[in-house]
Formats: C-alpha cells, sequence, structure tokens
C-alpha cells in the first residue's frame, strides 16, 4: 500500500467475507486496531480513504476503542472516514440484547464472548469524538427503542448488519439492526 497514489479503501475484520470487494480486507492478526506498528508497516500517515469496521469495535473497551480511533484518525486523509457499525444497546428485543451482551450469551467460542462494550449512539459517538472525529449517525435507536435511520451509500462501505441489507428484516418488522455511524476526520 506504501507509495501508490489511489484510494485506500480498508475493512477491519473482514471474517471471510467479502461484501467490499475492491476494498483491502484484512484480519486482526495482520492490522489490529491497538498496534500502530502494524498500520505504520502497511500505510503512511494522511493516505487512507476509508476504513470499515462491522461489528469490531465492541470487542474494546471505551477506552481502546478511542485509541483505536486515534490510530485510524492519525492514517485516515483529511475527509477520510471510518464507517462504524456495532451491536445497538438500544434496540428494544431482548433476545438480541442477550445475543449482543458483554462477554456474550454463552461459551467462549461464541462471537460475541469477547464483547467488552454494548454501545448506545451516545457512547459510539463520544468514543469518536475524543479522538478527533465529526460523527454522522446513520442507523441507531435512541433512549425510548425507536430506530432512526439516514439514506447512507453501500458503495463507501457496505454493512450487511443494517435495516436493508440484514435478511433478519422485512418491511414491516425489525429482526437484528446495528448502530452505524461515519466518523470524519475534519477537513
Amino acid at each position: 500500500m506504501r507509495g501508490r497514489n489511489k484510494d485506500i479503501r480498508v475493512v477491519i475484520g473482514a471474517g471471510g467475507y467479502n461484501n467490499n470487494p475492491e476494498w483491502t480486507q484484512t484480519e486482526e492478526t495482520e492490522l489490529n486496531l491497538l498496534r500502530r506498528e502494524q498500520w505504520s508497516d502497511r500505510f503512511e500517515p494522511n493516505t487512507i480513504t476509508a476504513v470499515l469496521a462491522e461489528h469490531v469495535w465492541e470487542h474494546l473497551d471505551f477506552e481502546e476503542g478511542v485509541k483505536a480511533a486515534k490510530v485510524c484518525f492519525e492514517f485516515l486523509k483529511s475527509g477520510g472516514y471510518v464507517r462504524c457499525a456495532v451491536p445497538d444497546g438500544y434496540f428494544p428485543d431482548e433476545e438480541y440484547q442477550k445475543g449482543v451482551q458483554i462477554g456474550g450469551p454463552g461459551p467462549a467460542d461464541h462471537p460475541a464472548a469477547s464483547h467488552k462494550i454494548v454501545h448506545t449512539y451516545k457512547t459510539l459517538s463520544a468514543m469518536f469524538e475524543e479522538a478527533g472525529f465529526k460523527v454522522n449517525l446513520l442507523e441507531y435507536c435512541d433512549e425510548n427503542g425507536e430506530f432512526h435511520y439516514t439514506d447512507w451509500d453501500e458503495k463507501e462501505g457496505f454493512i450487511y448488519r443494517s435495516k436493508r441489507f440484514d435478511h433478519r428484516n422485512n418491511e414491516n418488522s425489525l429482526g437484528f439492526v446495528s448502530l452505524m455511524v461515519d466518523a470524519v476526520k475534519p477537513t
């Protein structure tokens, strides 16, 4: 990636999915959000256009989340962004909340077993703002469980676990949502 003069778009924790085929797909072992040296080995500061993280940041506690956001901030271009989707702490569904709870609902190999936080739009926004970002809320539930949606372009970072794309959702009801933001590095 070093030395190239093009848009650099990076998926963090791709998990074997290739929902963003034109993007650089990475896993935690090769590009850890908390290991700045891994980023500097691959990228120059101020060169990345976009970072996409679908259900990754909940595996970091709040302080780690701020640290990770600061790493991304350093390597993003001015006007670049992190599109981040996490489980929504205000989604009013008991089974959903059991499934995304801190420590997960079951055995150590459950995907949620390493969850350290369940974000709300307030905590996720505060985390990215502390790192210097301007936060645009795309999908989220408020304190009353009401779902809010702002139209977003999937070409700028496809999130499967979203209102439009998750198979558990339909026109009449939401079965699974994410709290989703674009955290933008100011110009």
